[in-house]
């Protein structure tokens, strides 16, 4: 029996029509589909009930380690399936997409990428907030908020990207969102510079909530903002409210503004 082939795809942030052409195409013609929980809903509900095979991750919840997905990756390729591995967002930022690349190239397995629309850019722009912006940053760093647990101390500088100035996205990380605020605001950040949280970014149920670095913990709380979020540290943040009125893009229900009000109050 002839090996099959194995791919890397990014399903962008949840919106259907925000796939690749290549991504929806495979989605079709795929024997298997292993997903996590990122792709969304609307985009889940397009894929076979007996081509699915669930391998998310929730944080304080069920999840599937690592090492299942990758045996699992080179088992059915190995019985010569053609195998999409489904990842929110790209497969290369946060996605583990590096990981099982190398386990299947250890293994003998043929795999392609295909890259996705990353939801720490897409996110914030479906919620009229620009990662870069020439009045407001230069420069952007992406990180997460939620590292690998066995690891003995954080990966992530906090006082080095607190100094760096621009844009912060950080992605995964609605229940660290009091650690890091609090140390970037120890590390010399204006407690007054605008953050955003986007939750569930181009899904139908998406919610947009915003305040300062000093007021975003709260508003969280009060709006019950949940994961998959992503949180928008900088001045960009604050552009929102100049263009939010004339937004055309699936912005949910939810309105921030009195929540951001009251938590300022």
């Amino acid at each position: 029996m002839s090996v099959g082939t194995v791919y890397l795809v990014g399903s962008g942030p949840g919106d259907p029509d925000l796939m690749t052409v290549k991504a929806a195409r495979l989605l079709e013609t795929a024997d298997v589909v292993l997903h996590d929980k990122l792709p969304g809903p609307e985009i889940l509900e397009r894929i076979p009930e007996e081509k699915r095979e669930d391998v998310g991750k929730r944080a304080g919840g069920e999840w599937t380690p690592q090492e299942y997905t990758n045996r699992r990756l080179v088992e059915l390729a190995r019985e010569g399936k053609t195998v999409v591995r489904l990842k929110g967002g790209d497969p290369f930022v946060f996605g583990r997409g590096g990981e099982e690349m190398e386990q299947l190239a250890a293994a003998d397995i043929p795999f392609e990428v295909v890259p996705g629309i990353t939801s720490a850019i897409a996110g914030p722009g479906t919620a009229g907030i620009p990662v870069t912006h020439r009045d407001h940053a230069s420069s952007v760093s992406f990180v997460t908020g939620h590292e690998d647990p066995t690891k003995e101390e954080s990966a992530v500088d906090w006082d080095a990207l607190a100094a760096t100035g621009g844009t912060l996205v950080v992605l995964m990380g609605v229940g660290k969102l009091p650690d890091y605020t609090a140390a970037l605001r120890e590390a010399g950040m204006d407690p007054e510079t605008p953050v955003a949280l986007v939750e569930r970014a181009t899904w139908p149920e998406m919610r947009v909530a915003t305040g300062t670095l000093d007021t975003i913990v709260s508003v969280r709380d009060e709006t019950e903002i949940e994961p998959p979020a992503i949180t928008v540290i900088g001045e960009v943040a604050g552009t929102r409210e100049n263009v939010v009125e004339f937004l055309r893009n699936r912005t949910g229900t939810f309105e921030d503004e009195s929540a951001t009000q009251e938590a300022d109050e």
